[in-house]
């Protein structure tokens, strides 16, 4: 946070109010996105012994994995509360509403993870090829920049982006004390539905060949 503060505060003048509260924002929600999806991804290879020889449905091990990266996140924005009240913003009663919207990111992961997990039994080459979608993702999300900065031309395109939606909505509870707009919810659940959908499909079409190809 220290680091990016310096860079965009004033090497490139980022002009944001309270800039290192924001990005701390915005950098949590990305944290909590990137590493979940991370660990997904790889969690069904890295229990093969559970996907061999257990019975049960293996997509509680992709469940597991996630749920565990709720919990860490949780643990973040914990610790996030005294950090904003040290850099002066005013904590209000619209931060209840964080717990539904870590729990809407926590579905989002889910329905990724569950895509991206049995896609990387058949094909291993599928995590690094997220890692290199995720360095993509940090810069066409707003964690270190202003959406204002993206031309009109691409704005609708960019604002569609769920993780953009949930950045937008965390800061709104926290700095603008605001509830998150009617379009940050309503791109964000349709997302959360496609993802789980697809996600589900994916898996379950995949899921008989597990344990011949662990």
């Amino acid at each position: 946070m220290l680091i990016l503060t310096v860079v965009f505060s004033f090497l490139l003048r980022v002009s944001v109010p309270n800039f290192p509260a924001w990005l701390l924002i915005g950098l949590l929600v990305w944290r909590f996105f990137a590493i979940g999806t991370s660990q997904g991804l790889t969690s069904l290879i890295e229990e093969p012994s559970l996907v061999t020889k257990v019975n049960l449905p293996r997509y509680l091990i992709v469940l597991s994995s996630n749920t565990a990266n709720l919990l860490g996140a949780s643990l973040e924005f914990v610790t996030l509360l005294p950090l904003l009240f040290l850099l002066g913003v005013n904590l209000t009663p619209y931060v209840l509403v964080l717990p539904v919207i870590l729990l809407t990111e926590f579905l989002l992961v889910f329905g990724v993870s569950l895509l991206l997990s049995s896609l990387t039994v058949s094909y291993r080459d599928f995590n690094e090829l997220w890692t290199l979608a995720l360095q993509l993702g940090f810069f066409l999300s707003p964690i270190v920049y202003d959406s204002s900065l993206i031309p009109s031309r691409y704005l609708y395109l960019y604002s569609i982006n769920p993780i953009t939606r949930l950045i937008e909505s965390t800061r709104a509870i926290f700095l603008q004390h605001q509830l998150p707009s009617q379009f940050d919810f309503s791109i964000v659940i349709s997302s959360v539905l496609l993802l789980l959908l697809v996600g589900g499909v994916v898996f379950r079409s995949l899921e008989g060949r597990f344990a011949e190809q662990l």
